[in-house]
């Protein structure tokens, strides 16, 4: 609708933005590096965020940057994973079926993992999302499926993203410390400056094909203050706004236009 009025080749502000054309700011850009670090020297690193402030993001972008010939990447996200489950979502990612027995399918695990490094000259990646939810039983479990040759080397890159409760409210705890000193790295999202969420609202716009300019610098800081820099709120605010002007007519968004989206249409914002 309003993307014909703005003179728009795409809608700017959804999820299925191509991962290449997704914003990148500062803290994405070095967790990011850091996420293909723990990949190559296959270490467990921890990536944590509130809500809406990118991870889905990060884990795509990381996804995109890891030449499919030297790695395999397994990703899982169920908030109800015990560590059999786990081992059968791993195997059945790699086209075995698990064995019934929680040590059996560990140990076959580890067999597959050998042969993809020895045979295959592939490192494996292990992403598991929204692991805030998990509980202690399935995250031990990566401290004993890390526990491999006597310690003597790390079977796979293991990232466990989730909100920043995973941290503060579990990995944190005295009973989570024999986890956590298996950690090789914790990284953590923050929300966007202002300056950040100028450049990306610009960058949503900028693959959606728009050339003009629609929103005033006075309703770029109303979006940044209603938003809090949460790229998921920016989203929202922006979109709304957008078809808000379309109704109207306006081509340029001025900050009374936000603030009134803000105050009667963000009722959950």
């Amino acid at each position: 609708m309003y993307e014909q009025f703005f003179d728009m080749k795409h809608t700017p502000f959804t999820r299925n933005v191509p991962a290449d054309q997704l914003f990148e700011s500062q803290a994405m850009r070095e967790t990011l590096g850091r996420l293909c670090y723990a990949a190559d020297r296959q270490l467990f690193a921890v990536v944590t965020a509130e809500p809406g402030c990118g991870k889905s993001t990060l884990i795509r972008r990381f996804y995109e940057e890891l030449p499919k010939e030297k790695y395999i990447v397994l990703y899982l996200s169920d908030s109800k994973l015990t560590p059999r489950w786990f081992y059968k979502g791993l195997l059945d990612q790699l086209g075995l079926e698990s064995r019934f027995y929680r040590g059996d399918s560990k140990r076959q695990l580890q067999q597959e993992i050998e042969i993809i490094r020895g045979v295959r000259h592939q490192k494996v990646v292990c992403i598991l999302d929204e692991a805030h939810l998990l509980e202690k039983e399935t995250l031990e479990e990566f401290r004993f499926l890390l526990n491999y040759r006597f310690d003597s080397m790390s079977p796979m890159a293991v990232v466990l993203v989730g909100q920043t409760e995973l941290w503060d409210n579990k990995l944190k705890l005295q009973k989570y410390s024999a986890i956590r000193q298996r950690i090789d790295m914790y990284c953590t999202l923050p929300h966007l400056d202002r300056a950040e969420t100028e450049r990306y609202i610009n960058s949503h716009l900028e693959y959606a094909g728009c050339t003009q300019t629609i929103f005033t610098e006075k309703a770029l800081d109303e979006v940044h203050r209603i938003s809090t820099g949460i790229p998921r709120m920016i989203n929202r605010v922006c979109e709304k706004t957008l078809m808000y002007a379309f109704q109207k007519q306006n081509r340029l968004i001025d900050d009374y236009m936000v603030k009134y989206v803000a105050e009667h249409e963000l009722i959950n914002g």
